[in-house]
C-alpha cells in the first residue's frame, strides 16, 4: 500500500476551447471534473498501474464531497481524506485546441485550522506505520504550518517508510532539511530552492541540504537525477506533445514504483519518463496513455552524466 498526501485537493476542472483569446467570450467544446491535486493525480496513475493506494488530506464542502464521490470509483484506490470546514478549492484549465497550450487557474484552497491540523496528524500517524512508501505532494492551504511536511518526513522516517516530497517554496526548503528519501521539483521549483538555474549544479546543492536522492523535471529535456548511487539524465525517445498538466505527478508515480520494486535507478528513471511522456497525451491530468506508456518504456534514454 501507497500513501499519498495532498494537503490543498481540488477539483480539476478542464474546459476545452478552439482557440483561446483575451478579452473575448469563448464557446466550450468539452468539459471535464477530476479530483486533483498533486497527490490525487499520484494516486490515480499508481491505481492504473494495478498499486493499492491510500489518499489523505482535507476536504471540505459541496466541492469536497464531489471529489470524494469520484475517488470512491476509482478500483484500488482508499479514500482516508480528513473533513475541513472550508471548501475544497477548484482548479480551472482551459486548453486551447488551436495551439495545445494549457491555461491554469488554481483557487487557493480552505484555510485549515488548528484542531484540523491537529486532526489530520493523528490520522497521518496512524497510517504511515502500514503503508510502504509515502508521497507528500503539492501546495499548503492556508493555516497550515509553512515547515508541515518537513514534520509528516520526520514521521514517515521514524517510522522507517520511505518518503518522497514533490513540493515549492518555503515548504520544499524545510521539508528539504527534513532528509526525505527522494524530492522531485520542477526546473523552475529547483532553481527557486537553490538560487541556481543550471539544473546539475542546482540538484547537486539541493542533495546537500538535505535530500537523499533529487530527481528535476526539466520538461521535454526529460529527468536528470542526483542518488547516492550516480547521475543520471533520462529522455524519452522523442518530443511529446498535449497537456503538460500532470505530467510530473505520474512521474512521482514512475519513481514510487521503482523504490517499491527495488529497481537500478537508470530503470526507475525509464519508467517515470515514459509514465511522464505517456501523461502529456492525455487530456486531463491523473491519467494517462497506456499504449503509449508501454511504446515508450523500450525508447527511454537513461546516460550518466
Amino acid at each position: 500500500m501507497i500513501l499519498t498526501v495532498t494537503l490543498n485537493t481540488a477539483l480539476d476542472i478542464t474546459y476545452r476551447v478552439r482557440s483561446l483569446r483575451p478579452h473575448t467570450s469563448h464557446r466550450v467544446t468539452e468539459v471535464t471534473e477530476r479530483p486533483g491535486g498533486k497527490g490525487l493525480n499520484v494516486a490515480r496513475v499508481l491505481a492504473a498501474l494495478g498499486h493499492e493506494v491510500t489518499v489523505t488530506g482535507f476536504s471540505g464542502g459541496a466541492t469536497g464531497r464531489i471529489v470524494q464521490d469520484q475517488l470512491t470509483a476509482v478500483p484500488g484506490l482508499v479514500d482516508a481524506l480528513v473533513p475541513a470546514t472550508g471548501p475544497t478549492r477548484r482548479t480551472i484549465a482551459v486548453v486551447d485546441e488551436l495551439t495545445g497550450d494549457t491555461t491554469q487557474l488554481n483557487e487557493p484552497g480552505p484555510t485549515v485550522t488548528s484542531a484540523e491540523w491537529s486532526a489530520f496528524q493523528e490520522a497521518y500517524e496512524d497510517l504511515v506505520p502500514a503503508v510502504s512508501a509515502v508521497a507528500l505532494c503539492g501546495s499548503l492551504p492556508p493555516g497550515v504550518p509553512v515547515g508541515a511536511y518537513a514534520g509528516l518526513v520526520r514521521t514517515a522516517k521514524a517510522a522507517g517508510v520511505p518518503v518522497l516530497l514533490d513540493t515549492s517554496g518555503e515548504a520544499l526548503r524545510r521539508g528539504v532539511a527534513a532528509r526525505p528519501d527522494i524530492v522531485k521539483p520542477n526546473a523552475d521549483e529547483l532553481a527557486e530552492l537553490t538560487g541556481s538555474h543550471e539544473p546539475l549544479r542546482a540538484t547537486q546543492d539541493a542533495r546537500r541540504r538535505g535530500a537523499r536522492a533529487v530527481v528535476a523535471s526539466l520538461g521535454a529535456r526529460g529527468l536528470l537525477a542526483l542518488t547516492p548511487e550516480g547521475r543520471w539524465h533520462a529522455l524519452p525517445p522523442t518530443p511529446v506533445h498535449g497537456n503538460p498538466t500532470g505530467a510530473g505527478d505520474a512521474a512521482v508515480a514512475g519513481l514510487l514504483t521503482g523504490l517499491l520494486d527495488q529497481l537500478p535507478w537508470p530503470d526507475r528513471l525509464t519508467r517515470a519518463v515514459a509514465l511522464s511522456a505517456a501523461a502529456v497525451l492525455s487530456p486531463t491530468a491523473g491519467d494517462f496513455d497506456h499504449t503509449t506508456y508501454e511504446k515508450l518504456l523500450a525508447g527511454v534514454s537513461v546516460t550518466a552524466t
